[in-house]
């Protein structure tokens, strides 16, 4: 499968919302909490199988910022200061998908 490619990315302060368009005609909203509490980073998702971490308490995150990097993801900054998780097209795709 080739890799997905992003044409667009809105952030929606007021709905909480990151919309993310995709070249195949796809699109998918996805709320700023969802979004912090799958976060790719290895804080979250831990360095092996079975490490994962539940992160809980984020109802009310937001989004200060969207960073690209290269043409192949975003880093998202969220106001609880987190911000080491790139999110990589096919991941935030992955995320669409299963919201």
């Amino acid at each position: 499968m080739a890799a997905r490619i992003c044409t667009e990315i809105r952030l929606r302060q007021h709905s909480r919302l990151l919309k993310v368009s995709f070249d195949d005609g796809r699109s998918f909203e996805l709320p700023f909490e969802y979004l912090r509490v799958n976060s790719p980073s290895a804080e979250v998702q831990g360095h092996g199988p079975g490490q994962r971490v539940k992160v809980v308490g984020k109802e009310g995150v937001g989004i200060r910022a969207v960073q690209p990097v290269g043409q192949y993801a975003v880093r998202l900054v969220f106001d609880d200061g987190h911000d080491s998780g790139l999110y990589t097209w096919d991941y935030l795709y992955e995320l669409g998908e299963r919201l």
